[in-house]
C-alpha cells in the first residue's frame, strides 16, 4: 500500500477520529524508538546481582511431596 492511498483514506475518515488515527501513529513511532534504543543499547551484565535470596535454588516446601 503506497502513502497516497493511506492518505486518501485518513481524508475519507470522519475529522472527529482522525485524531485518534494520529496518535495511532505516533504510538507505532513511539514503540519503534524505543525499541531501536533498546536494540542499540549494550545489556548490563550483573544488574540484579545482589537481589536474589541465598535460597533461591533451594527446593520450595510445596513440592515436597512430589520430591524424592
Amino acid at each position: 500500500m503506497d502513502q497516497l492511498n493511506i492518505l486518501k483514506k485518513i481524508k475519507m475518515i470522519p475529522v472527529a477520529y482522525q485524531q485518534e488515527v494520529e496518535d495511532f501513529i505516533d504510538f507505532i513511532l513511539q514503540k519503534k524508538v524505543n525499541k531501536k534504543d533498546e536494540e542499540n543499547s549494550p545489556r548490563k551484565l550483573g544488574l540484579l546481582k545482589g537481589k536474589m535470596s541465598d535460597d533461591f535454588n533451594a527446593p520450595l516446601d510445596d513440592f515436597k511431596d512430589y520430591m524424592q
